[in-house]
């Protein structure tokens, strides 16, 4: 049931860079896989990542600081701040690092007897999205490959993979 979606969005502009897969989970099991910071730490990020949080509150105006780890071992410290938050539909978060800047809008529908996520990067200049779009693109979808093989494993009754070790 894997799709991938990376055809032009009409309602994106240049700063957009969108993400969508339609996963084969019920939508409040994807939303539980990114709402409980538990299993979000061990999908986050692009293959090969490993990420620490140290303080998840999901709610408008809470906090979300981790650092992801890399397979080199480097470090990158992150924080965000929840915009908005309506449980099992939408989460928007503003990613503030200087040079990097987005707000990121996620949401979560019914959609062919599973759920269909989007991301939506909105990057604060047409410039860097153009810059790092390839990059971003790439990342994202080894980020909701990881997501995937967590929900398979939630689904059957297993113990999800680790962050760090790739299914």
């Amino acid at each position: 049931m894997t799709a991938q979606a990376h055809a032009p969005d009409p309602a994106a502009d240049a700063r957009d860079v969108v993400s969508t897969r339609l996963l084969p989970a019920p939508r409040g099991l994807v939303y539980r896989a990114f709402g409980d910071p538990e299993l979000l730490a061990r999908w986050w990020g692009p293959a090969g990542f490993a990420s620490t949080f140290h303080e998840f509150d999901l709610r408008p105006g809470g906090a979300w600081r981790l650092v992801m780890r890399g397979p080199d071992g480097a470090e990158y410290p992150m924080q965000r701040e929840f915009l908005e938050v309506v449980n099992g539909e939408r989460v928007v978060l503003r990613h503030p690092q200087p040079g990097h800047e987005f707000t990121m809008t996620m949401t979560f529908a019914d959609d062919a007897g599973g759920t269909r996520l989007t991301w939506r990067m909105r990057f604060d200049s047409a410039e860097h999205a153009a810059a790092i779009r390839d990059f971003i693109a790439a990342a994202n979808e080894q980020n909701l490959d990881r997501l995937e093989a967590q929900l398979a494993a939630l689904s059957a009754g297993e113990e999800p993979p680790r962050a760090g070790a790739e299914a």
